[in-house]
């Protein structure tokens, strides 16, 4: 073996042995991200049809009312309640009921003697929909226009009367979208994965760098023929092979508990893993390369962390900003980690397809490691 990387290999060594030493380091690298997997996959797994709560204020056995009643019943996603008196105002706004039906004839009130709820009737929201056969009286209809059952309750109550009248919809057929990628947690395992690559580079490197100069270790190295590239370099080595467990870990947990399937190559995936490993660990030593105290690192750390978790994709779609904001939204290495790990493992496309975030990611970890070199400070 050349006896110029000697000191590189034995460096790397010494930081996995220290690492696999340190158990709350095994667990934050490993354990956390299987934790938010698992929560996150929990909350936001596929939910069973949808049921709505609907109050129907009654006025004896009006045949109409009769069959209103029915066709709910019939629906299958329509809890009906009976409420006694005016409960349903409360009820309403405590948001114990999606809508509130009172038919014809029935005393309703001023609408704006509710703060927070809104009356529509029939003629003032579609004419002649909700009318009686005789057209002349129409229900009221009480929701909450704040909250998306109640609008969703109206809609479909509304149909059914509809329907009643002998007024159809027009033809429709549902296509339920069952593809890869499709479900919230496809979309949420490479932003964790994101994450965690970004976490392990700004604070597994940033903070061992800082801590080991305010113990004072760093001298003791100066004091060596140690290059300080190779020093360096130990560091993100160290934490670039770290992450192929991590990859078998997420990736066969995701496929084990939720039933995710990996769409592209495992080279590809271990491709985009490494640069965005090593873009994130030029970046940790960048920030690193001067600092002094812990908390000044933590804060200059936090700085650059906390609008990538927000703007980056990983919990939502970066799309969903304004589109002025989308060119330094690109350019950002999370974002372009999270586009290229989904690249891969969500639509099976290779590096080469995905050349704009891979570039990107190379020039964070260059032009980091490169000036990170040229900083550095024992």
């Amino acid at each position: 073996m050349s006896h110029r990387f000697t000191p590189l290999i034995e460096l790397t060594r010494v930081r996995i042995v220290e690492f696999l030493r340190a158990p709350a380091a095994i667990f934050w690298v490993y354990g956390f991200p299987l934790l938010m997997a698992v929560s996150l996959g929990v909350a936001f797994r596929e939910q069973p049809q949808t049921r709505i709560t609907v109050d129907l204020v009654t006025s004896g056995q009006d045949a109409a009312q009769q069959d209103l009643r029915q066709a709910m019943v019939d629906d299958g996603r329509i809890v009906i309640h009976q409420p006694v008196g005016d409960s349903w105002r409360k009820r309403l706004r405590d948001g114990k009921t999606d809508l509130v039906i009172i038919p014809p004839g029935r005393g309703v009130g001023s609408p704006d003697a509710e703060p927070g709820l809104r009356q529509l009737d029939g003629e003032a929201a579609r004419p002649n929909t909700v009318l009686t056969p005789d057209h002349t009286e129409p229900w009221t209809l009480w929701q909450e226009p704040r909250r998306a059952e109640s609008l969703f309750a109206r809609q479909l109550v509304e149909n059914l009367m509809l329907k009643r009248q002998g007024i159809s919809s027009p033809p429709i057929r549902d296509q339920v979208l069952n593809e890869a990628g499709s479900r919230y947690i496809d979309f949420l395992l490479p932003g964790l994965l994101g994450i965690n690559l970004m976490g392990g580079g700004l604070f597994g490197v940033g903070f061992l760098l800082v801590d080991m100069r305010v113990k004072k270790l760093l001298k003791r190295f100066l004091a060596t023929p140690l290059r300080h590239g190779d020093f360096l370099l130990s560091i993100m080595l160290s934490r670039l092979l770290f992450m192929i467990p991590e990859i078998c870990i997420l990736v066969g947990f995701g496929k084990l508990f939720f039933g995710f399937t990996l769409q592209g190559s495992f080279i590809s995936l271990a491709g985009v893993i490494l640069l965005g490993g090593f873009a994130f660990a030029g970046l940790g030593l960048l920030i690193a390369s001067r600092a002094t105290t812990l908390e000044t690192t933590s804060g200059l750390l936090n700085l650059v962390m906390l609008p990538m978790y927000v703007v980056s994709g990983v919990f939502f779609s970066s799309e969903r900003f304004p589109e002025f904001m989308q060119p330094f939204i690109k350019v950002l290495p999370l974002t372009a980690l999270n586009d290229s790990l989904r690249g891969v493992m969500l639509e099976g496309r290779s590096l080469l397809d995905l050349w704009h975030p891979v570039c990107t990611l190379i020039a964070w970890g260059v032009v980091s490691f490169a000036v990170a070199l040229r900083i550095f400070r024992w």
